[in-house]
């Protein structure tokens, strides 16, 4: 089994019921969810006129390879009721892969760990939360001097 964090936002509907029944159908379809962390309500990211996010990232068990768990979340996301939109747009739930066991993984498709991950306190907040001394396969700095970092260049 292979350890993964998962990122997960809505800013579209009921925002807490669409992280929720993400989770329910991850756990529906195999995946081992071993740890979440609480919501966070965030501003957005890259478009900020749009509604507030709801933010929070899961620990999780899955056999699944890289490429099908991105499929995976593909599928839930239109199942939570996911639209196509602009990029950084509103949506009804964002599931993102960002970080799958140790791996450094760059293709058309998928990067991992996700390419922004180490800008974004919106996701290093939660994941702080449940695993702030988790090293960063690349950048080789914990989850916690990660967020350190983000929060010294803006402050």
């Amino acid at each position: 089994m292979s350890i993964v964090y998962v990122g997960i936002g809505s800013n579209l509907g009921d925002r807490e019921k669409n992280c929720s029944r993400s989770i329910d159908l991850l756990e529906k379809y195999g995946i081992v969810v071993r740890q979440r962390s609480s919501l966070y309500e965030t501003i957005p990211w890259g478009v900020r006129d749009q509604p507030l996010f709801l933010n929070m990232v899961i620990e999780a068990e899955t056999e699944l390879k890289p490429q099908e768990l991105l499929e995976l979340l593909k599928n839930v996301e239109i199942e939570v009721g996911r639209e196509k939109s602009s990029r950084w747009g509103p949506r009804a739930i964002d599931l993102d892969i960002l970080l799958y066991d140790d791996i450094s993984l760059n293709d058309e498709t998928l990067t991992i760990p996700h390419p922004y991950l180490h800008k974004r306190d919106f996701v290093l907040i939660p994941l702080c939360e449940i695993a702030h001394d988790l090293k960063h396969p690349i950048l080789k700095s914990t989850m916690g001097e990660l967020l350190q970092m983000v929060r010294n260049k803006s402050g």
